[in-house]
Formats: structure tokens, sequence, C-alpha cells
């Protein structure tokens, strides 16, 4: 374990030198941008004949609100990437650092120090949303195993750290005890709940020469094993390197202002001191003249309302998400959510409920139906197994009986009541099974259903079929996705005929079966390059990996706290159709992000037009830029009651 988390530490550090703009100031940066905040309406709330300490405000206002971002990030990472890159590299945040410098220059405090707050504000509001702190793995660490019964020369079993286990190294597992490590069992029997690796509820029963892996739970038996692989190459282990090296390998999605911000920002640093430069040449003004139009041209080209454009569409859409119950951890997921051209779903617990149900049972004309009930519940009752609680769920005895119960590993459970055995077990338990039976064993397996036989002194008088069934709106997303062209694929660590009867239940477009944790992680990178942006939509351990490698991880709410913190949309109530909501949501997002664009834009190429042509001042630009960001404002607000 520790190979995996000296792996950890050193890509950590080598992603956050890499990407220098994710400081971390703790709460400074918040707490001088409030003091900023506060001052600036202290000073516009007093009157005109202190306009001198209104100023000093505005100026204090805008150097305590803008230190991190226009100082630290945009003046400190301007520094850095140009030594870096041995070229002038500037940063975003200079032009609204200039453009505020520019508005205080000319006498306009207020426009100087509204500027800073309205580019801050969303940087610190998009920050925040992101949750970069949620992409923790600290509780999928504390589930790997420390400590394993090594079994000595002499016989006896002594507690040993996890990682001097070497292979070929032998141990003792006790029921209810995790799997230390990866092996193959030598002797004894149980069944092992491998949920943390393959996401399949039902629990599945070994015996001698059957593969274990650890981080799975062991049942009721006690086994001897035999490790396989060393603890840095178990599955589990290849889990947590493939979350953290995506994790740190995954580029935060760009927003759709940041992918014009360096051309935009290097083409005002350099027309704004030609401008000024020329003018007096060209049009033959005067110096004082031209510096006053450069500093007009250097507020009307700020892009103010581009600063809000996203902001209020991105809370908007995320606050009206959140009350249908999802949580969006950044907003460019959701942009991503709006593009995607494929969509991955796992089976257990995302498109079905994540627990069998009895879905058949068959019992013979010439025993009475209502008795052997009767016997079936008393006989299940004394089991913890899940097909156990299932059962119960479905039957209610006429008449409760007490039966003492032996659950024989590898047999089921066994009982005698009024001088007759009875046994619940799996098929292949039992010998001479009359064709009846085994035509409607064949035909329930075949639907991807696990199913039980029961019988009678070893005859088989009935059988019940149990599957983990779609859930309530499964059927109705995928149809959704379908319809717009979204490829679909259900990805699952189950047997191939179980993933085809859910998918042929749904509509899927593709099944890939069978699958390890490490493989669904590959099959994501394989989607992408098919069909382009794809989602992946998971609730367990096993999903991490692919939930962290997809353009978009979607959790179940009701699944792991691995897979909700390292997703980037969780579903609050296991509810599907909030997915379809979402997509809906996030495309009108979508268009508003870029009405509110192309709208602000053009604002800003009209007042560079007018400020060229001397047919603005200082009080018509503020007057259209404060209007155009209220504009683009109350248009993202839209979508707090789009449905």
């Amino acid at each position: 374990m520790n190979t995996v988390k000296e792996q950890q530490s050193h890509e950590t550090h080598n992603h956050n030198h890499n990407h220098n703009h994710d400081h971390d100031h703790g709460k400074m940066p918040i707490i001088l941008y409030i003091i900023g905040l506060v001052l600036a309406l202290i000073a516009l709330f007093l009157n005109e004949e202190y306009v001198v300490i209104k100023n000093i405000l505005f100026s204090i206002a805008s150097i305590s609100a803008g230190y991190h971002v226009i100082l630290l990030e945009g003046v400190g990472e301007t520094v850095e990437n140009t030594k870096a890159k041995k070229k002038f590299t500037p940063n975003s945040h200079i032009l609204m650092g200039l453009a505020a410098l520019g508005a205080s220059l000319i006498g306009n405090f207020w426009e100087g120090t509204l500027l800073i707050l309205i580019f801050c504000g969303a940087h610190f509001l998009e920050e925040y949303a992101e949750g970069r702190s949620k992409r923790e793995i600290t509780k999928l660490l504390e589930m790997n195993p420390s400590t394993a019964r090594l079994i000595m020369s002499d016989g006896n079993t002594k507690i040993v750290d996890v990682n001097e286990l070497k292979v070929g190294d032998r141990l003792q597992v006790l029921n209810g005890d995790q799997v230390p490590i990866d092996g193959v069992i030598l002797s004894g029997n149980t069944s092992i709940d491998e949920s943390s690796i393959n996401g399949e509820s039902i629990p599945k029963e070994k015996s001698q020469g059957d593969v274990v892996f650890g981080s799975t739970i062991n049942g009721t038996g006690t086994f001897t094993m035999e490790v396989t692989k060393e603890n840095k190459d178990t599955v589990f282990s290849k889990i947590l390197q493939l979350v953290n090296q995506n994790q740190n390998n995954q580029t935060k999605a760009a927003s759709i202002i940041q992918k014009f911000e360096p051309k935009y920002v290097t083409v005002v640093l350099i027309a704004i001191p030609l401008f000024i430069l020329l003018a007096p040449m060209i049009l033959d003004w005067s110096w004082s003249q031209s510096i006053y139009r450069g500093i007009v041209l250097l507020v009307a080209a700020s892009p103010c309302a581009l600063a809000a454009a996203t902001v209020s569409v991105t809370l908007s859409a995320t606050s009206n998400l959140a009350k249908r119950g999802m949580i969006s951890k950044g907003s460019s997921y959701l942009s991503q959510l709006a593009n995607i051209q494929a969509i991955a779903f796992d089976k257990t617990g995302t498109l079905t409920k994540g627990k069998p149900e009895v879905t058949n049972y068959y019992i013979a004309d010439s025993v009475d139906e209502e008795n052997i009930i009767d016997i079936v519940v008393a006989l299940e009752k004394e089991s913890n197994h899940p097909l156990a609680d299932a059962i119960l769920r479905k039957f209610a005895p006429k008449n409760k009986l007490t039966i003492e119960v032996e659950n024989q590993i590898g047999r089921g459970l066994t009982g005698d009541y009024k001088g007759k055995n009875y046994r619940i077990g799996k098929p292949t338990s039992f010998d001479g099974v009359s064709d009846k039976y085994i035509r409607l064993n064949n035909e329930w397996a075949s639907e991807g259903k696990t199913v039980v036989y029961v019988a009678e002194d070893e005859e088989v008088i009935g059988l019940i079929g149990l599957m983990d069934i779609p859930s309530e709106h499964a059927r109705e997303t995928i149809d959704y996705f379908k319809k717009l062209g979204i490829h679909t694929t259900l990805i699952t660590g189950d047997s191939e005929m179980t993933g085809k009867a859910v998918a042929e239940q749904l509509g899927i477009d593709e099944v890939i079966a069978n699958v390890m944790p490490e493989d669904k992680s590959r099959i994501i990178d394989e989607q992408k390059r098919k069909y382009g942006l794809t989602a992946m939509v998971g609730d367990g351990v096993n999903d991490a990996p692919a939930l962290v490698n997809a353009d978009v991880g979607i959790a179940m709410g009701d699944g792991t706290d691995v897979a909700v913190e390292v997703s980037d949309l969780v579903l609050m109530q296991n509810n599907l159709s909030t997915l379809i909501q979402a997509h809906k949501i996030s495309s009108k997002m979508d268009r508003v992000i870029w009405q509110n664009i192309i709208f602000s834009m053009a604002v800003v190429a009209f007042l560079v037009v007018v400020s060229f042509l001397g047919l603005s001042d200082i009080a018509i630009s503020v007057i259209i830029h404060e209007g155009s960001t209220l504009v683009v404002i109350l248009n993202g607000l839209r979508l707090l009651r789009s449905t």
C-alpha cells in the first residue's frame, strides 16, 4: 500500500507543479474579498461631499477584493508563465486589473471597483462550485485491508501487515473477515460479497481452487488461501492507482469564455497602447485627448457583462437541479453533459434496484403449496443471504413454523419437518432432476435470473427465480438518450447472460459484461475515442476509475462514498429520471450561455466602435455596461424556473 501512496504523493506533486493556478491560500482570499465588498458598499452610500474618502475606500476595496485573483494569480502567473515559456504570456486576469485601473485613472473609481468585484466574485463562485476538494480518495484508501492472518510453518497464525505478504504465503480468513489480498482458496467453503470489486449484489460461493480478491467480505465460512499477487498488484490497488491517475491527468474542462481569453487579452493589451500612440499622428488628437480616449476604450473593452455571462446561468441551473435532486460539482460538467455523444451505465444499483427480488416460482401440483411456502419461509428466515431476504419479502407464511436449520456451504439450507428433510439450494447441487425443472431453470437463467431449487427428501418439488430487476425510471432514461442519438452502453461485472437480459429489457445499444474495475476505465477510453464526449453512471467502488475517467462522471446518491466523491454529478435520490431533467436543463444552459456571450461581445464591440469614433464618454460606457450586465444576469436567472 505504501507504493500506491508514494505514487499518489508523487503524482499529486507533479499535478500541483504543473497547474500553478490551483493555489491554496485557505479562507484568506474570501475574507479579503468580503472586506473589499463591504468597503465598496460603504463608499457607495457616502454623500458626494466625502468624494475623497469615497475614492480612497473604492481603491482599498479594489485592492482587497482583487488581491488573490488579480495580483497573485493575474500578475503572479503572468510572471511565472513568461519565465517558463520565455515569452510574454499574459494572464486574462490582468486585463480586468488594467480596466479597473484605467477606470480609476479617469476618475470613475466605482466602475473600477465594480469590475473587480464582478470578476473576482465570479472566479470564487466557480472555484466553490467545482469543489476540487471533493475529489479525495481517503475513504477508498480506508477500505483497503491493512492486516492478514499469516499461517506460520508450525501451523499457528500471526497477524501481519498486508504489505509484508509475499506471493506463496498461506493465510487464514475467518467468517466475516475482509479478504486481505488477492489469492486462491486452498481449503474450505464460503460465500463472499464481491460488490466492492464487481458491483454484484449477490455473494458468490467459493471453494477450493476459486480466486478471491482483496477488500471483499467473507461470509459464514472459514478458509485458507494462498497469496497470488503482491499488495501493489491486487485488483483493489489497481482501482486506487487508476482513480488517482485519472484524477490527476484529467484536465479541467475549459469554460467557453476561457477559450477566448488568451487571444482577447493579447489583442486588447496590444491595441490600447497602439491606439494611444498612433491617434495623435493619424487623427491629429492631442496627447491628453488620446490618453483619455485610450482609457475609455479600455473600459469599453473590459468584458464586464462577459464576466457575469456564465455565472448567473450556471448558478441558476445548478440551483434548479439541486431542487430536483441532482448536485453538480462544477458548471463545466453540466456543459459537458449537454454535449455527450455516449453514456455508459453500471448495472447493479444504477439501472437495477441493487437487490434481488422473486420474479418467478413454481411448486409441483403434487404437494401442498401453502405448506411448502411455510417451510421455505421457516428455512430462509434463519439465513442472512440477500436471496433469503428477497424470498421473505415475497412470501407471507400462513403458519409460522419453527425448524432447526443448517446452512451447508455449497448445498444451501436444510432442515427436517414432520419426518421429512427439506433443502433449498442451487441447481448444480441436485441430481436426478426432472426435465420440467431443468427446462424452467434454463429458461429463467437465460433471462438473467438466479434460480434455487426446493426439494423434499432430495426430490425437487419446486423452484424460485430471483433477479435484480430494473429500476422504475431505467427504461424511460434509456429511451430518452437513444431518441437523441446518444449511444447507450451497459458495463457490468456480472455474467454476459445477465447483462444481456437487462439490456434487452431496457433497449440498451451495447452490453460489455464480465468486466473488472480496471477494464471499466479502459472501456470508457474506447467509448471516448469511438463516440466522443462520454458520460458514465455508476454507484460502486468498482465504478470509481471509470467515473473519474469519463468526461462526465455521474454517481447514484445511495452509492458508495467513494463513487460520490470522485463523480462530477450526483443523483441524490437514485432517480434516473432526474438525469433526463439534468440533460435538458444543461442543454438549455449551454444555449443561454451562448446568448449571453454573443450579446456581451456585441456590447463590447459597440462600445469600442462608438468610443473610437468619439461618440461615447465614460458615463455612457458605464450605463451601457451595467445595463448589459443586468440583461445577462436576468437572462441567466430564467433557468431557475426551467423545467
